[in-house]
Protein backbone atom coordinates (compact mmCIF):
# COMPACT_ATOMS: atom_id res chain seq x y z
CA UNK A 1 0.00 0.00 0.00
CA UNK A 2 1.21 3.49 -0.84
CA UNK A 3 1.52 6.38 1.53
CA UNK A 4 -1.54 8.53 1.95
CA UNK A 5 -1.15 12.14 0.90
CA UNK A 6 -1.39 14.57 3.80
CA UNK A 7 -4.53 16.68 3.97
CA UNK A 8 -4.36 19.90 1.94
CA UNK A 9 -5.34 23.10 3.73
CA UNK A 10 -6.40 26.46 2.27
CA UNK A 11 -4.76 29.18 4.38
CA UNK A 12 -4.16 32.92 4.26
CA UNK A 13 -1.57 35.43 5.39
CA UNK A 14 -1.64 39.24 5.60
CA UNK A 15 1.57 41.28 5.66
CA UNK A 16 0.52 44.10 7.94
CA UNK A 17 3.81 45.64 9.05
CA UNK A 18 6.86 44.72 6.95
CA UNK A 19 7.99 46.27 3.63
CA UNK A 20 8.21 42.84 1.93
CA UNK A 21 7.60 39.35 3.31
CA UNK A 22 8.33 35.97 1.76
CA UNK A 23 6.54 32.79 2.77
CA UNK A 24 9.05 30.01 2.07
CA UNK A 25 7.62 26.50 1.76
CA UNK A 26 9.33 23.14 2.32
CA UNK A 27 9.40 22.39 -1.41
CA UNK A 28 11.36 25.62 -1.98
CA UNK A 29 8.71 27.83 -3.56
CA UNK A 30 8.04 31.29 -2.19
CA UNK A 31 5.13 33.69 -2.08
CA UNK A 32 6.10 37.37 -1.71
CA UNK A 33 3.77 39.95 -0.22
CA UNK A 34 4.27 43.70 -0.06
CA UNK A 35 3.07 45.58 3.00
CA UNK A 36 -0.73 45.59 3.14
CA UNK A 37 -1.13 42.60 0.78
CA UNK A 38 -3.00 39.42 1.64
CA UNK A 39 -2.68 36.05 -0.08
CA UNK A 40 -4.32 32.67 0.13
CA UNK A 41 -2.36 29.50 -0.51
CA UNK A 42 -2.53 25.72 -0.27
CA UNK A 43 -0.34 23.88 2.22
CA UNK A 44 -0.34 20.43 3.78
CA UNK A 45 -0.99 19.49 7.39
CA UNK A 46 2.36 19.48 9.19
CA UNK A 47 4.19 21.46 6.49
CA UNK A 48 6.66 23.99 7.88
CA UNK A 49 6.53 27.49 6.39
CA UNK A 50 9.09 30.20 7.15
CA UNK A 51 7.98 33.83 7.27
CA UNK A 52 10.96 35.93 6.12
CA UNK A 53 11.27 39.72 5.99
CA UNK A 54 13.20 41.08 3.02
CA UNK A 55 14.38 44.48 4.20
CA UNK A 56 16.24 45.24 0.99
CA UNK A 57 15.67 42.58 -1.70
CA UNK A 58 18.55 43.91 -3.82
CA UNK A 59 20.99 43.36 -0.94
CA UNK A 60 19.48 40.01 0.13
CA UNK A 61 18.95 41.28 3.69
CA UNK A 62 16.63 38.74 5.28
CA UNK A 63 15.35 37.98 8.76
CA UNK A 64 13.28 34.93 9.66
CA UNK A 65 10.49 36.28 11.85
CA UNK A 66 8.49 33.07 12.27
CA UNK A 67 8.58 29.37 11.53
CA UNK A 68 5.03 28.04 11.52
CA UNK A 69 3.13 24.89 10.66
CA UNK A 70 0.51 25.23 7.93
CA UNK A 71 -2.33 24.70 10.39
CA UNK A 72 -1.18 27.75 12.44
CA UNK A 73 -2.05 30.17 9.61
CA UNK A 74 -5.54 31.65 9.39
CA UNK A 75 -8.10 29.67 7.40
CA UNK A 76 -8.84 31.15 4.00
CA UNK A 77 -12.40 32.34 3.50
Amino acid sequence: MGKRMPKRLRRSYVNEKYPLVSLKFEDGHEIRLKQGEARTFDAYVGETIKVIVLWDPSANERDVIAVMKAEEFAEAE
